[in-house]
């Protein structure tokens, strides 16, 4: 499980594809203090597992699922990315629920500057807008934001100076892809919601057979 508070930003090292496998290999700094084979790190907020590691560097294998489903595949040498070690179980919870397991991609369509701030409006499909809330959370790039504004078509967030130097989110564009993985509360309550929907939905039979009266 991860916070999306991003530890500091890497630099893709080499993509190196075959037939029926991908290994993206990326350099850092402070994360090597507590890394080992096995370790989860969040690279743009995805989860990967590190398969090898030296004092400057690791390298994970990534699935064609996780290739379709997030902007990984568009990564090249030289690529800065957002990185972040598992969290701890003794450590602070600054941000909000994030697996590293992502839901889908947007397109960034504006970024337009507020004083301190920026604002960040981002396009998404109609199936992960559902799970959008006005100042819910949501994690772009793994980044942990609360968002601000939301519509049938996109939704915004608002970034502050720090979140800006500490993260490649400011250093995109308009028309660049960016990792999103809405907050997992959502989508259990919808799970749940659906599975109460097929079987009868709540009822007096409902609650007495499973103990509530």
């Amino acid at each position: 499980m991860f916070t999306g508070i991003i530890e500091e930003i890497g630099t893709v090292k080499s993509v190196r594809t075959g037939a029926d496998t991908c290994i993206l290999t990326v350099s850092a700094k402070k994360i090597f203090s507590d890394v080992h084979i096995g370790d989860s790190i969040a690279v743009n907020g995805t989860c990967l597992t590190v398969c090898a590691f030296d004092k400057n560097s690791f390298s994970a294998d990534v699935m064609p699922e996780t290739m379709r489903r997030t902007n990984l595949g568009g990564l090249k040498s030289g690529s800065p990315v957002n990185l972040e070690r598992a969290m701890p179980a003794n450590g602070r919870f600054g941000g909000h629920i994030v697996s590293g397991h992502i839901d889908g991609t947007g397109v960034i369509k504006n970024l337009q500057k507020e004083k301190n701030a920026v604002w960040v409006q981002i396009s998404a499909k109609p199936e992960l807008l559902k799970y959008i809330v006005e100042k819910g959370s949501i994690a772009i790039d793994g980044i942990s934001l609360t968002v601000a504004k939301i519509s049938s078509q996109d939704f915004s967030v608002s970034i502050i100076p720090h979140t800006g130097e500490e993260t490649i989110l400011l250093k995109k564009k308009s028309g660049e892809i960016v990792n999103l993985e809405c907050d997992i509360i959502a989508k259990y309550v919808e799970k749940i919601c659906g599975f109460q929907k097929s079987s009868g939905g709540i009822s007096e039979n409902f609650l007495a057979e499973h103990g509530f009266l």
